[in-house]
């Protein structure tokens, strides 16, 4: 499988694939590439509808002259003293921000989520992920707060009083109960609609089906959440005394 970076004639290639309506994973195929390779690619440069090849492989040229000639930055966090391949993160972090992107996260946020689900602690401050991520405390505070509103995060206090914010395994539970809450508060209002427009009227009867779509959904996250919770969650049991022989 080829490594290294992505070449001018591999950029128009996604951009042909991209032309053609296939998926990323397809496109890498292709190329013979990560599929996150081409995930970041395309969404570092506009997104699917708005790539442009020759402007994505000038930037890239720039980022790369740029990290040539930037001087170390000091206050950078260390990488590699747990033995792990320092770049091979960086690209998994850059990778799986691009991802929570394409969920819908704005940018900020997805890395701020990144940033802590990708820590062992899985817990950092607001202080250690604006020295992470090298931006102010104002734009974590901001993400954090968005984050919170999605259930992506929760806030604790240290032993020192001080802030932190938690990504656990409870997490993304409780993200997926504020989705079905948001979803079941849709279907609420599709139903006022009925009301208001008439249930015998085709926008009422609509507006009846989005309800009944919308509420069938709603359960089924709910439902498959505490499952998975459940499943997920649930401690191995203790294996049997053996019998005593008489």
């Amino acid at each position: 499988m080829p490594g290294g970076r992505l070449t001018q004639q591999e950029r128009q290639r996604i951009a042909l694939g991209l032309a053609d309506g296939l998926a990323y994973a397809e496109i890498a195929r292709r190329l013979e590439r990560p599929t996150s390779t081409v995930t970041r690619e395309v969404m570092r440069n506009g997104g699917p509808t708005a790539y442009r090849p020759d402007l994505a492989h000038r930037a890239a040229e720039r980022r790369t002259r740029g990290r040539r000639t930037a001087p170390p930055k000091d206050t950078a966090p260390p990488r590699g003293r747990d033995g792990r391949d320092g770049e091979a993160v960086r690209e998994f972090e850059e990778a799986f921000t691009t991802v929570l992107m394409q969920t819908g996260l704005p940018k900020m946020m997805a890395r701020v989520a990144s940033c802590l689900y990708t820590t062992d602690e899985g817990s950092l401050s607001a202080a250690e992920l604006a020295q992470r991520l090298q931006v102010s405390p104002a734009s974590v505070s901001k993400a954090v707060t968005y984050l919170e509103a999605q259930g992506l995060l929760r806030r604790e206090r240290d032993e020192r009083r001080r802030e932190r914010y938690v990504a656990d395994e409870d997490v993304w539970y409780q993200s997926m109960l504020a989705s079905a809450r948001g979803t079941a508060a849709l279907a609420d209002a599709a139903r006022e609609g009925v009301g208001v427009l008439g249930p015998d009227t085709p926008a009422g009867d609509r507006l009846e089906s989005i309800a009944r779509f919308v509420d069938f959904v709603s359960e089924s996250i709910v439902r498959a959440a505490e499952e998975a919770r459940d499943l997920l969650h649930a401690k191995p049991e203790a294996p049997a005394a053996p019998r005593a022989e008489h």
